[in-house]
């Protein structure tokens, strides 16, 4: 796909939104979203790199409501020279150091990516577009070790990783962006969100393509290599992140969606975007339900007909098949985390209420999509 410069866009007529992170699954998903539920023009932003990682948005190649830009987060003067150039309407941020495991070995650069960048978005809108909408992407990792469940909008920040220590940073500067300039800026809870597009060094993509791996090699008589996990028994809250746009997109226009506020008038009706900083809220993103990955695991197994049982305790747990007792999984300790957040559920009672905004993908759903991507493209390479 052609990638332009930042100086060289076209500024289109009409309301213009710049996503950055495009490459990765959020952003991917918030242009496809962007163009199937808007009359909206899409610049996004992606990082310039020595090889070329556009298979999200290979299907965009020949969009002429999309532009695609070489753009780097940690650089305050791309931020800076998109804001200038583009002048967006919203400015929608994916871009992130988003692997939880990597923060510990990475924590500056995690800092830097989730954090600092966040301050520069911020300073360069005030600056330049005042009345253009921000959102960044928070995460359910904020609330780490937890204080009661489900979380909603009030449980404190608890982070236990630099990762959510980061995103606990931008958000307060989010807010006092927001409390102290009037900016529409917004950093929604979005609790863990899978699907297709999800990059393979997530534990849910490793799941699924080593099911899609052992069920290939066990149909077609070649030795199984198990799959290795660390800590199979956190529990997280998982939604399919295609969904999850509609939240966000809700989120950045909360007079319209607002229906126990702004939308019914109960709010004074701003006239202003300074106005309706001072009503619009942050709001907490998941189902509501909750599931350990060996359930994950288990479910994934099952969508292609193979069910195992779990033996063993600790780090000397297997799970073998049932019947031919091939090991599929074996616990590998070097895959624990230096502190774990054991249990995360969302409350997304506000967001539905007022908001509107409800899941449509079930669980065991979500995880026979990712299974299904992962037997094509095993069987595309095969």
């Amino acid at each position: 796909m052609k990638i332009k410069n930042i100086q060289d866009i076209v500024r289109p007529e009409g309301t213009v939104v710049f996503v950055t992170g495009v490459t990765g699954q959020d952003g991917s998903h918030m242009v496809d979203y962007l163009l199937r539920e808007t009359s909206a023009n899409i610049i996004g932003g992606a990082r310039r790199l020595s090889v070329e990682n556009h298979v999200n948005i290979r299907h965009l190649e020949n969009e002429s409501r999309f532009q695609l830009v070489n753009f780097d987060l940690t650089d305050s003067h791309s931020i800076y020279k998109i804001m200038e150039v583009a002048k967006p309407d919203y400015f929608i941020n994916f871009a992130a150091q988003s692997f939880v495991a990597s923060s510990w070995d990475f924590a500056r650069q995690t800092w830097e990516a989730n954090s600092t960048s966040i301050l520069d978005c911020l300073e360069a809108i005030k600056r330049i577009k005042p009345d253009c909408r921000f959102y960044n992407a928070g995460s359910s990792e904020e609330f780490g070790n937890v204080a009661y469940s489900p979380q909603d909008e009030k449980h404190p920040s608890r982070p236990r990783s630099p990762y959510g220590a980061s995103k606990s940073a931008a958000r307060t500067l989010v807010k006092v962006y927001r409390e102290s300039y009037g900016l529409y800026a917004v950093q929604g809870w979005l609790f863990n969100h899978e699907g297709p597009r999800r990059g393979e060094e997530f534990v849910t993509r490793k799941i699924t393509k080593a099911v899609a791996r052992i069920f290939h090699d066990s149909v077609n008589g070649k030795p199984v290599i198990p799959l290795e996990l660390g800590n199979i028994d956190a529990k997280r809250d998982w939604s399919y992140a295609e969904d999850m746009m509609d939240g966000v997109w809700r989120m950045l226009n909360q007079e319209k969606y607002n229906s126990v506020g702004l939308g019914l008038g109960i709010y004074p009706r701003p006239t202003s975007t300074k106005q309706i900083s001072a009503y619009i809220q942050d709001y907490v993103v998941g189902t509501g339900e909750q599931h350990t990955i060996r359930e994950f695991v288990d479910e994934a197994f099952s969508y292609v007909n193979i069910h195992g049982d779990w033996i063993g305790t600790g780090t000397d747990e297997i799970c073998v098949s049932q019947g031919g007792g091939v090991v599929l999984v074996k616990i590998n300790p070097k895959f624990y985390r230096p502190a774990e957040v054991e249990s995360l559920i969302a409350d997304p009672r506000r967001i539905k209420e007022e908001l509107g905004y409800y899941k449509k993908t079930t669980f065991r759903q979500l995880v026979g999509k990712m299974v299904d991507n992962d037997l094509t493209l095993l069987n595309k390479v095969v």
